[in-house]
């Protein structure tokens, strides 16, 4: 049986596909949260396991009080 990918990280590849489609370009302002729980249809704790594990990784940055932004020079992954 193949190994289903936990949700967070679907979501990380679909935000990476949309970062490198340029939809979310570099130094642009993801969606809130909230919005994006919405839009994936999951909690708020799934998407924030997914933009905390690419903050991490330096694909993008977060600005308390602020929001999430793609890093200006987001990696290849």
């Amino acid at each position: 049986m193949p190994y289903a990918q936990p949700l967070w990280r679907q979501i990380r590849e679909d935000l990476r596909a949309k970062i490198r489609a340029g939809i979310y370009p570099p130094g642009g302002k993801l969606p809130s949260a909230r919005l994006l729980a919405e839009e994936y249809d999951t909690s708020h704790v799934t998407v924030r396991r997914a933009l905390d594990s690419m903050i991490e990784l330096g694909e993008l940055v977060g600005r308390m009080g602020i929001g999430v932004f793609v890093a200006d020079t987001p990696k290849d992954s």
